[in-house]
């Protein structure tokens, strides 16, 4: 029976709406009926002809939960649970690694692999339904695949979707310590899901730098326990901010999530000697910038870390349905031209995340006579119980 799927001829064309073929399954192949599929933003920019080496026609979707149709071979997941037909499943879109080469043996980083794959961007339409915007989807031989646990359903893995996973692969990278301070530039999917990780791991101040305010209030929701509007504050008021809260050192950590490149010049100025710095949003190439490497890197002795690829450890955080920071967020698709997004609130979440001990909403008063929200010194212990939590920059309306 012919499958429909969304298709990207070319970049900037609209997406036509195909019929392939059903693909016969190989040994150790799997058929999925799409559950759903994310329109994550590197399908923006595969539409915008921004990523090199991509076969048009493609299949986009590189994120998707799907239910098992057929299985040939194949009765576990990756982490060895039983899978059967019926099940509802997702799985690792790099495929076809080599296992050979030097990045797969010396390095152990396959996903540097000159011979991998990637669904939904490096597979041409022409191959199969080799992408999650199809009504079903093949997955090769090999493909890992990953049984959701019944706690997650296919709206919390979208939901999170590429942002949660490369949010967590930042975190991870960071090699955040307890007790750190961490700034998160951009408040995007990505930068959302790393300031809720990085609160998770146990920094002890995750401050999130972004726009607009929903989604600054989101983030508070999420683990932030200070958020600064690019919309209402300079660059030199949010440093002085930084700098006052750590006792004018910077950030322990940074992790760049925003995809611009004049946030990276900013964020080697917000972090501390000797810290950290993750820059994880220039998943495509959005322009130069002038650096001094000799200030920002050498002088500073900081460490500097990329990020393109994600993986998949962060489900097993949402095995527990208690660890919800406040809020549930949902994507799905409607039909075969339609998407749309939503957040809700969950029924089941506090009305109030944790508070970070010592940290108390304050106002200051800048020279143009406005009045901002910031951090106040450590309360004495006697009065942290009281302290409100701090609170999102005001709108630009409010200023």
């Amino acid at each position: 029976m012919a499958i429909r799927a969304a298709v990207m001829t070319e970049p900037h064309a609209p997406i036509e709406v195909w019929s392939l073929d059903d693909p016969p399954l190989e040994e150790g192949g799997i058929l999925l009926e799409t559950v759903a599929s994310e329109v994550c933003g590197t399908d923006v920019h595969l539409h915008h002809g921004q990523l090199a080496g991509v076969p048009y026609p493609i299949v986009p979707g590189h994120v998707s939960v799907g239910r098992v149709l057929e299985a040939v071979g194949v009765d576990t997941d990756a982490t060895g649970a039983p899978v059967a037909p019926g099940d509802v499943v997702t799985f690792y879109d790099v495929h076809e690694v080599c296992g050979t080469c030097w990045h797969c043996l010396v390095a152990g980083q396959p996903n540097r692999c000159p011979n991998r794959r990637v669904y939904g961007i490096t597979y041409s339409a022409l191959e199969g339904p080799l992408g999650g915007w199809a009504e079903r989807i093949y997955l090769k031989p090999g493909v890992r695949l990953l049984k959701l646990p019944e706690v997650l359903s296919a709206d919390d893995v979208i939901g999170g979707g590429c942002g949660l996973f490369t949010g967590f692969a930042a975190v991870e990278r960071s090699g955040l310590q307890m007790a750190d301070t961490v700034l998160v530039q951009g408040s995007g999917p990505v930068g959302l899901s790393a300031a809720a990780f990085a609160a998770l791991r146990g920094a002890a101040l995750t401050i999130v730098i972004g726009a607009p305010s929903d989604r600054l209030a989101l983030a508070t929701n999420l683990g932030a326990d200070l958020t600064l509007s690019l919309e209402t504050l300079t660059r030199e008021e949010r440093r002085e901010e930084i700098l006052e809260l750590t006792g004018g050192r910077g950030a322990d950590t940074v992790i760049e999530a925003s995809g611009n490149p004049a946030a990276v010049t900013e964020g080697f100025d917000l972090l501390r000697d000797g810290g950290t710095y993750v820059i994880a949003g220039h998943y495509t190439d959005a322009g130069e910038i002038e650096l001094n490497p000799h200030i920002a890197i050498n002088r500073k002795h900081a460490v500097v870390r990329g990020l393109r690829q994600h993986h998949r450890p962060a489900l097993r955080i949402g095995r527990d349905g208690q660890r919800s920071r406040g809020c549930r967020v949902t994507a799905y698709t409607e039909g075969r031209d339609r998407a749309s997004g939503l957040i809700q609130p969950s029924p089941q979440a506090p009305q109030t995340r944790r508070r970070r001990p010592g940290l108390a909403a304050r106002t200051r008063s800048y020279p143009d006579g406005v009045s901002r929200p910031g951090c106040a010194p450590p309360l004495p212990r006697s009065d942290r119980a009281r302290a409100p939590r701090a609170r999102i920059a005001p709108s630009r309306s409010a200023c």
